[in-house]
């Protein structure tokens, strides 16, 4: 019981070191003025970079499986920045539609925190943890078959210790 709170401790610092990092970049960083070098120099090097059709790019920054949140931020073919976006959020889960692929899903979401096969199903599962207002953990998950397209998602809430075997 003592080893599981203490593992759910340093899951909770952890993640919260890292939105307090995150939220001190972001308020330096401004659209129309940051440039790319701007976001690397405060983010680092991005996950994935995502080409656009205008020559626009954008740099993907994951913060699974620890954090609650994964970073789009769009940089513009000027080479400035034109958007920075969280995007675990619930209008974004709305748009994940059966028959998407996974790379669909994986441009507007970003990299899941688990991703889990379920071989006699034929099914895998991705699943992204988010934060819901105003301190629960919550997941994401969407169920893609053999041919890599979805076939539904769910929410729910992050089960806890108790909800492992180690409650009372």
């Amino acid at each position: 019981m003592v080893r599981q709170l203490f593992r759910a401790g340093i899951w909770v610092l952890a993640a919260a070191l890292l939105l307090g990092c995150d939220a001190q970049r972001i308020s330096e960083l401004e659209e129309g003025v940051a440039t790319e070098a701007d976001v690397r120099s405060r983010f680092g090097e991005p996950d994935r970079i995502w080409p656009g059709e205008a020559g626009e790019r954008t740099l993907e920054y994951d913060r699974q499986p620890e954090g609650l949140r994964n970073y789009m931020i769009t940089i513009g073919a000027d080479g400035r920045m034109s958007a920075l976006r969280q995007v675990l959020t619930p209008a974004n889960f709305a748009r994940i539609q059966p028959g998407m692929s996974q790379q669909e899903v994986q441009r507007i979401l970003g990299k899941p925190a688990r991703v889990t096969p379920w071989e006699r199903q034929g099914e895998v599962h991705h699943v992204w943890r988010f934060l819901e207002s105003p301190n629960r953990t919550m997941l994401f998950t969407a169920v893609f078959d053999r041919a890599d397209r979805v076939l539904r998602t769910d929410i729910a809430p992050e089960p806890g210790p108790q909800d492992q075997g180690g409650g009372r």
